[in-house]
């Protein structure tokens, strides 16, 4: 019998339901935003519909909304303050797991959930894997509409190539942000702690897209139909 590839919606899928088996009785989840995040709420809410038990802490509107229609209970985290297990798709994944997220606009809701839970579960096709962070997907970075210009010229200076998402009709973050999707020069490593910082330092910026040893598990669909879990590398012990 031949076997049948599949494509990146059911690969996606698959990790996604991966996933939301990992969720057990009495949790706290954070649930991530965009397309593949929201495979695992549904995932989430048909075992919810069959007897689980658990509350969410969504990152966005949409995420909320699709949430409550499968009947699972939301608090904000604010009222939990820390989460069993937090669950979100990513733009790209490096082999240190390490992430750029933001595409859909919601990275700082989803950095601030990311942190607060216990482990952190990314879902991702894989397209997504990569061996460079930047290699295929910008970088986001939101920042404040003041001033934005004068951001973006020192984000430059950092060797960064930036575009305004929406150009003369800016996209807006949930928290009226606006969100700079920004190309590295071919010399530039963004999963060094040191690019990242310095990029969060420019004033004016508020939070930028690299998730770096964020994530403890990345559940990866793959055409064949199964899946790889991989899960963060052990630090490499001092010399």
């Amino acid at each position: 019998m031949e076997n049948r590839l599949i494509n990146a919606q059911e690969q996606k899928r698959a990790a996604a339901q991966y996933a939301a088996a990992m969720v057990e009785d009495g949790m706290t989840v954070g649930l991530g935003s965009g397309t593949t995040a929201m495979m695992a709420v549904e995932a989430i809410g048909d075992r919810v519909r069959q007897g689980l038990h658990v509350v969410g802490v969504p990152t966005s509107e949409a995420t909320a909304r699709l949430a409550r229609s499968f009947g699972i209970s939301l608090v904000s985290l604010d009222e939990r303050g820390r989460l069993d297990l937090a669950i979100d798709g990513a733009d790209e994944v490096d082999p240190q797991l390490n992430l750029i997220k933001g595409h859909g606009g919601a990275l700082l809701r989803e950095k601030i959930v990311a942190r607060a839970a216990a482990r952190f579960v990314v879902i991702v096709d894989d397209s997504k894997r990569v061996i460079r962070l930047g290699q295929r997907a910008p970088l986001p970075v939101e920042v404040v509409p003041f001033g934005w210009t004068t951001t973006k010229l020192r984000l430059e200076w950092l060797s960064l190539s930036c575009d305004l998402r929406g150009g003369e009709t800016p996209f807006k973050t949930a928290s009226n942000n606006y969100i700079l999707d920004c190309h590295p020069a071919a010399a530039i490593d963004l999963a060094t702690p040191l690019v990242a910082d310095a990029i969060k330092t420019q004033t004016g910026v508020v939070e930028h897209g690299l998730f770096l040893g964020l994530a403890t598990t990345v559940v990866v669909g793959k055409t064949n139909g199964k899946v790889d879990v991989l899960h963060r590398p052990a630090p490499t012990p001092a010399a």
